[in-house]
């Protein structure tokens, strides 16, 4: 992933962020006046708006250092997204089987993290490429394996076993996660109206897809 920053977007600002996945469809009405609709996006990018998290003036200078660090849109760096940053059910603390990642073949080892939406219709499969570190767990047929049998690239999502699964195997994890992301703009306006305090009316911050 170029130009990128490992590092995290201010957390207590973020938890205050609004935004969520977006999708791109083209929805023709017919002449019968049905419906024809075709999705020009195979994946979701998700998007938010964090100028609702900046609370006081500590927030605004944080802020400023983070956008001017990143040079505007130049370079990436990690989201927490409070509603999607854990393979686990909400509430729920992360076990190696929560989701699904490869069915072993007997000769692959590497694997990439991979979040499933939905399961009855259309399951939507994300691929997870920053995962928090020392947060993954991996189990093969259920069976969790200890941390010394594999290595979590927490830069690219990438597990790799130190044995290959043997054929059939479901090879599942459980991981917290971030989301690869960047500000989707080259200025910041900043209200300072107050003394010491005031408020940044729009953060816009944007997926990037790996």
């Amino acid at each position: 992933m170029n130009g990128f920053h490992e590092i995290l977007f201010p957390l207590d600002i973020a938890l205050g962020a609004r935004g969520g996945p977006e999708r791109r469809t083209d929805v023709v009405t017919l002449g019968s006046n049905r419906e024809s609709r075709n999705a020009r996006w195979a994946r979701s990018r998700r998007r938010w708006e964090a100028g609702y998290g900046v609370k006081t003036f500590a927030d605004l200078s944080s802020i400023l250092s983070f956008f001017e660090e990143r040079r505007g849109r130049l370079y990436g760096f990690r989201w927490r997204d409070r509603l999607d940053f854990s393979s686990a059910a909400p509430g729920a603390a992360v076990a190696p089987t929560d989701q699904a990642i490869a069915t072993g073949d007997g000769a692959t080892k590497t694997f990439q993290l991979v979040k499933t939406y939905g399961a009855a219709f259309a399951p939507y499969a994300r691929a997870i490429a920053k995962p928090v570190a020392g947060s993954v767990r991996i189990a093969v047929a259920g069976a969790e394996l200890a941390a010394s049998a594999f290595t979590a690239d927490a830069t690219t999502g990438l597990v790799t076993l130190a044995a290959a699964p043997g054929a059939g195997a479901a090879v599942t994890a459980g991981f917290l996660f971030d989301t690869p992301a960047r500000f989707d703009a080259d200025y910041l306006e900043i209200d300072q109206s107050g003394f010491e305090a005031g408020e940044i009316p729009k953060i816009p911050v944007i997926e990037i897809l790996p």
